[in-house]
């Protein structure tokens, strides 16, 4: 996932349902002697059954806290989209406005406290390592680099078959990778991880050889290619960037019967675009573990 020098102003047409990050404060310095206990936070986003197509779904949502022994503090770190899910994974048609326009932009929140009940009565608040207060600075220091340069969020993992070791086209970059990022950042400072099971949800595309079509002044601009504009646009015309979770899963339907009928599907992605030549099982919502890191190369107590 490419990295870029700054995050650009969001444009005021880009509204929000729900206010990003509302409680949100600065990550405060911890003393150096300081113990802080670090959690595992999951809980779904939403279940439902959608017929035999993809059965009953586990999206869920990841999140760290943190926990000062020397203050007693609790605090909560995550990552997801400003604009909600939707506006994520599809553009508006914009009258007047040949090219689809994107809000798209998912960022770190921090937050004191830790919703004890949301997580535990929902899904997980597990213990995963403790760390000293200046590793927790070193992280929050990574935390503003990691916040100011990978600034957009990516619905979609894009790999060639469910064959567990077949090429990935594109990965996700969404709210479960930034916390796979966190504990990695952590283990390289020295913290030591629990050996606990942690299963993520990703959504998968299957796709042959994905095909570089431009970006947005290559295809839309005076000189485009206006056979490839009008395509585009037109896989997009049934996906509105509507607010609601629930919403946002019929779009996805909308998508998938698409994608089965004509095999193909166009992805917005490090703003190019590409043409994905999709095969079957076209897409899959998988629940999976992803070691913490180093749980392999060593055997701890727990």
């Amino acid at each position: 996932h490419r990295r870029f020098d700054y995050r650009p102003k969001t444009d005021p047409y880009c509204q929000a349902r729900y206010t990003f990050c509302p409680t949100g404060s600065a990550i405060p310095v911890m003393k150096e002697e300081d113990v802080i206990e670090v959690y595992r936070l999951q809980a779904p986003v939403w279940e439902f059954k959608y017929g035999d197509l993809l059965g009953h779904l586990k999206i869920m949502h990841d999140a760290v806290g943190f926990k000062s022994s020397l203050t007693g503090k609790n605090y909560t770190m995550e990552w997801y989209e400003l604009f909600q899910l939707g506006n994520c994974t599809f553009p508006h048609l914009r009258p007047g406005m040949d090219a689809p326009f994107w809000c798209n932009q998912g960022a770190a929140c921090f937050y004191e406290g830790i919703d004890d009940a949301h997580w535990k009565a929902n899904g997980t608040l597990v213990l995963v390592t403790t760390i000293s207060g200046t590793m927790f600075n070193e992280m929050a220091h990574w935390v503003k680099y990691d916040n100011e340069t990978g600034i957009y969020y990516e619905t979609w993992t894009v790999q060639a078959s469910p064959d567990k070791k077949s090429a990935v086209w594109f990965d996700s970059y969404e709210c479960s990778k930034f916390i796979l990022r966190t504990y990695q950042k952590l283990a390289d400072l020295g913290a030591v991880f629990k050996k606990i099971q942690t299963n993520y949800t990703s959504i998968i595309l299957f796709s042959g050889e994905p095909i570089y079509l431009g970006n947005e002044t290559s295809i839309f601009g005076p000189q485009g290619n206006k056979t490839l504009a009008a395509a585009i646009r037109d896989f997009y015309s049934p996906f509105k960037p509507h607010q609601s979770v629930r919403e946002f899963f019929v779009d996805l339907f909308k998508i998938i019967d698409r994608v089965i009928l004509n095999h193909q599907f166009y992805l917005f992605y490090n703003l190019e675009y590409w043409f994905l030549p999709m095969k079957s099982p076209y897409l899959k919502i998988i629940y999976e573990e992803v070691p913490l890191p180093g749980g392999s190369k060593a055997s701890f107590g727990v």
